[in-house]
């Protein structure tokens, strides 16, 4: 079975052919075999590479869509006595170039998620902040440098 085309979350509509769960750097796809939750071995083949979040899906070639989930993974879970706080954790973390997920509430950042790395979780806590290990799906932000083609909520590079 093949899979050649993509559908973002909330536009695809259709029978579902399955789950396939994917690490964070595993979602950015072209070409690749993948296997769903119930078994089948589907080949990704698409025109260019896309970055999939969960609830994207994947068009299989006979016209049922293969769901993407963001698996759990190691990660550190950050926060800061104060948004001032937050917001210079976040600054040092990006100047790293490290993925980030920032998980906010009505908008207020309450905590960063990244991968684990014991040297960075040792400056975080240099700097002031709280560091947990938790397991729990990983969607960080994409860097400013991902396109935007056509409006498209999907970021390409290839």
């Amino acid at each position: 079975m093949r899979a050649t085309g993509v559908e973002t979350k909330g536009k695809w509509q259709g029978a579902l052919a399955g789950r396939v769960e994917l690490a964070h750097d595993q979602r950015a796809l072209r070409r690749k075999l993948v296997t769903l939750d119930n078994g089948l071995d589907v080949l990704v083949d698409l025109p260019q590479t896309v970055a999939l979040e969960t609830g994207d899906a994947l068009k299989l070639e006979d016209g049922r869509f293969a769901e993407i989930v963001a698996a759990k993974e190691p990660l550190y879970a950050i926060t800061g006595n104060s948004t001032t706080h937050l917001s210079q954790l976040c600054w040092h973390i990006g100047n790293r170039h490290l993925p980030c997920q920032i998980e906010a509430k009505s908008g207020v950042p309450q905590r960063l998620l990244i991968g684990r790395d014991h040297v960075i979780k040792d400056m975080l806590e240099g700097l002031g902040a709280k560091v947990a290990e938790i397991n729990a799906p990983f969607s960080p932000l994409r860097g400013a440098y991902w396109g935007h083609e056509n409006g498209n909520a999907h970021h390409h590079h290839g």
